[in-house]
């Protein structure tokens, strides 16, 4: 009888499991038709405006986000208030960043950048928190950097600040993810998810005080996607984390690549020639080699990488805690 109990709850966590990976891909998937909201604006309405807008709009995820024993108060509520402010920081940085990368640049040339984030990660965690670490994650750190250098090739084409901006979204986005990891799972996911908000709010509303551009009703629209759809993103993140373990749930973020080539394609007139999709492949092959590291480790994974970084996402100690990693 216990073998067979086993065998059924066996069955009904690989469900789980696959239904999480499913919804994760569709969280990627959504996140990828926020980004692109951004780009079919063309730039018309001021970066810091776009990643205002978005973060009021991100409020729409904080009531499912929320837990129940949870606090409003908690959005702002933290166990270490430098490393809450520095997430804060980030937020903004990320959040205005990537709007000037994925207004400026090809999506799949924005997210190849942005896909530095895992290589990020490691150096920052061998800096900061002091991880041992071997040389495989090294080699996949290299990859992704000599990825990166055929995809820029200096020196034989022109490079422009969004291609700065998307290595800026980044390096922010890990820096956000080491804020997590040192912070630890005893901070409340509410709170981590406010400090990027409330970053993005108050430093791009401050950077508006200057110049205020009115949206027509159409850009309405697509401001209303690019943070309405970031927020729909995060929760279906925090839902597939609930459903399936981090290490299955961080992977299918490479698919906005795929979704970022289609939309190039399809709507924005893109191309990809040879030298930048064998960059491209190095990127996606060094960010999963770290993956596959961690896992091997038992270190808490990277968190999703999406144009609207201001959308705090599925925290990687909320992923081990849920996920069991």
């Amino acid at each position: 009888m216990s073998s067979i109990t086993a065998d059924s709850s066996s069955v009904a966590a690989g469900r789980s499991a696959l239904r999480g990976v499913l919804v994760a891909f569709a969280s990627y998937a959504v996140f990828a038709f926020s980004d692109a909201s951004i780009k079919i604006l063309h730039g018309v309405i001021p970066s810091y405006q776009v990643a205002f807008i978005g973060a009021l709009f991100g409020f729409a995820a904080v009531p499912f986000l929320k837990k129940r024993e949870d606090e409003w108060l908690d959005m702002v509520r933290t166990s270490n208030r430098p490393l809450w402010l520095l997430r804060f920081v980030c937020g903004a940085t990320g959040a205005i960043s990537s709007v000037i990368a994925f207004t400026m640049l090809p999506m799949a040339e924005a997210f190849a950048l942005l896909f530095l984030l895992p290589s990020f990660v490691t150096i920052l965690s061998v800096i900061f928190l002091k991880e041992d670490v071997r040389w495989q994650r090294w080699t996949a750190v290299i990859l992704g950097f000599v990825g990166v250098l055929i995809v820029l090739r200096p020196g034989f084409r022109e490079l422009s600040i969004g291609h700065l901006c998307a290595a800026i979204g980044g390096l922010a986005a890990a820096i956000s993810i080491v804020v997590n990891r040192a912070l630890g799972s005893k901070e409340k996911r509410i709170s981590l998810y406010g400090a990027g908000l409330f970053g993005t709010l108050i430093v791009s509303g401050l950077l508006m005080i200057s110049e205020v551009t009115m949206p027509t009703p159409t850009q309405w629209i697509f401001l209303a996607s690019y943070g309405l759809l970031g927020a729909c993103g995060s929760v279906l993140l925090l839902t597939a984390a609930q459903m399936a373990p981090a290490n299955l749930v961080a992977p299918p973020q490479y698919s906005q690549m795929l979704w970022a080539i289609a939309f190039g394609y399809l709507l924005f007139n893109d191309s990809i020639d040879m030298p930048m999709a064998v960059g491209i492949v190095l990127i996606i092959f060094s960010g999963l080699l770290t993956l596959a590291r961690e896992r091997k480790r038992g270190t808490p994974l990277p968190t999703a990488v999406a144009g609207n970084t201001q959308a705090a996402l599925v925290t990687a100690e909320e992923d081990k805690a849920v996920g069991g990693v």
